[in-house]
């Protein structure tokens, strides 16, 4: 059996989002092809992004703008991997939250109050609109005993413009001025693989990660005992492999190969 029948038989499809399904607003080639492929064929999929700016909702409608019509219960996010997993470890607790309105709206969605004052957590994801005065309350509050969580470890982020600082890289202020580490919920903490694994109802043998970064996707397969894919439509190329202690099960050109397309 060749790579291309196990991965058509597999019944649960985890995807990474930017560089798997689309660059910037441009889709990349053959996903519409993938997308119905796996509706024609009744797949479980879900589209997990390290990404928390964006709801569920919101990344439907980016889809749709491209295109795909992708129902917004096939998305989940690093905001909602850290809400869920927050609420579970203090139901209806606090958060001062540093980020943009998707992560804002899942701790809502997930029990929690915001709050500046005393909160219980301090929780950071990537945002563009971050200031010195955030920083440095975030900064006090940690010292006053907030635990402090981060979205993703991600250092970097692709843009139109280039490679941008991601969460991991604009949180380590908050680190280095109160000496604490944050904790990072979002890949390739195994815990975010659970969570999709739980919502998508399966177990890990039935399922296969599709990711374009070693450092996230691969390894984030890899921990959960997964089988994975690397598609070399994103910021990995073949070259890049030998800089890794880790590699793969599959390499694909694009996700598009695994519904027939080989162009």
């Amino acid at each position: 059996m060749d790579k291309y029948e196990v991965l058509r038989n597999k019944t649960n499809f985890i995807c990474d989002m930017d560089g798997v399904i689309y660059h910037g607003n441009k889709l990349i080639p053959h996903v519409n092809e993938f997308i119905d492929w796996l509706e024609d064929n009744n797949k479980n999929y879900l589209f997990l992004t390290n990404g928390s700016g964006r709801s569920p909702r919101e990344l439907a409608q980016k889809l749709e703008r491209m295109g795909l019509n992708v129902g917004q219960e096939h998305f989940y996010t690093s905001a909602q991997a850290t809400a869920s997993f927050l609420a579970s470890q203090c139901e209806g607790g606090s958060a001062y939250v540093i980020g943009e309105p998707g992560l804002t709206y899942a701790m809502y969605e997930a029990g929690f109050s915001m709050n500046d004052v005393n909160p219980d957590y301090v929780v950071f994801g990537s945002s563009k609109s971050l200031n010195y005065e955030q920083i440095e309350k975030a900064s006090r509050l940690v010292m006053n005993g907030a635990k402090l969580i981060g979205t993703n470890s991600d250092l970097t982020d692709p843009s139109e413009d280039g490679i941008v600082p991601a969460c991991r890289a604009l949180i380590s202020p908050i680190e280095l001025t109160t000496g604490r580490k944050a904790y990072f919920v979002g890949k390739p903490n195994p815990l975010m693989m659970r969570h999709a694994l739980k919502r998508l109802g399966c177990h890990r043998a039935d399922a296969v990660i599709i990711g374009d970064r070693m450092d996230t996707d691969i390894i984030a397969g890899l921990e959960t005992e997964m089988d994975t894919v690397l598609v070399l439509s994103g910021v990995t190329t073949m070259a890049d492999l030998e800089k890794f202690p880790y590699r793969p099960k599959y390499i694909l050109n694009h996700v598009g190969e695994i519904a027939g397309a080989t162009e």
